[in-house]
């Protein structure tokens, strides 16, 4: 994990690659708590037979599930000291360009984008590509807006 030590820091990483977090395992469990929390049980999520026969050949993760995952992928790829809090303030952009089967692993890159002052701190724009291993696609692509206050 990287480390800066306040927003001085770490806008001097403006326009480089934080890094990846860990690898974090999609189980079925995790997708269909996220189906019942969402409403979203779409039999290619959820319907483990039917899936077998399907398009993917499994059951596959909600590509709202691995938007959901971005803060928890990017909590283990940096962090900035000196802060009172960070707000997840929306996205810019987001794409899901390849399906997440039950078992694979992700992982999130980071790369920041820009800080811009804002008055109760700084907004910080990051591309977060959540690629699943031995994938040649993402599995997701977003630009995430947060609003950092010191």
């Amino acid at each position: 994990m990287k480390v800066f030590h306040g927003i001085e820091e770490f806008a001097d990483a403006v326009g480089t690659h934080l890094g990846h977090s860990d690898w974090h395992t999609i189980t079925q469990e995790q997708i269909d708590l996220f189906a019942a929390a969402t409403g979203d049980h779409q039999w290619i999520h959820v319907d483990r037979e039917r899936a077998a026969r399907g398009p993917f050949g499994s059951t596959i993760a909600h590509g709202y599930l691995l938007l959901s995952l971005v803060p928890k992928l990017v909590l283990r790829v940096y962090r900035v000291e000196g802060l009172t809090m960070g707000v997840n303030y929306g996205c810019d952009r987001v794409r899901f360009p390849a399906p997440v089967p039950v078992g694979s692993q992700v992982r999130a890159g980071v790369e920041l984008m820009s800080l811009v002052p804002r008055a109760t701190g700084v907004q910080a724009m990051a591309r977060v590509t959540i690629e699943r291993a031995g994938a040649s696609k993402p599995a997701c692509v977003a630009e995430t807006i947060s609003l950092l206050v010191p």
